[in-house]
């Protein structure tokens, strides 16, 4: 598993307009092979801050998710919405088993 968690600050004033571009991307993105998991939260003491939780399964898929039309889409559209860079981090899985992922 590849797991990468994605950090987001957007400016108070595209909150809403932020959460349907980035369901749109999220719901496109699980329907790609590579992808296990695609996930997005918003903090509940902070609504200006989101985490995608973006599960491959092998390190090359992130790359592949890049390329897609719905990313570009949704990282062209999102990048006025951004209060400050969006920061990514990659972690390894634990629990479950890769295999508790299906």
């Amino acid at each position: 598993m590849h797991i990468v968690l994605v950090d987001v600050k957007v400016k108070s004033t595209e909150i809403e307009k932020f959460k349907a571009a980035t369901k749109l991307n999220a719901e496109n993105s699980n329907k790609e092979p590579g992808i296990a998991r695609f996930d997005v939260i918003q903090d509940k003491e902070d609504p200006t801050h989101f985490i995608l939780m973006e599960i491959y399964w092998t390190p090359e898929d992130p790359a592949k998710h890049k390329e897609t039309i719905h990313y570009k889409v949704w990282r062209d559209t999102v990048e006025s919405m951004m209060a400050e860079p969006r920061v990514g981090r990659k972690y390894i899985n634990i629990y479950p088993s890769d295999e508790g992922w299906n």
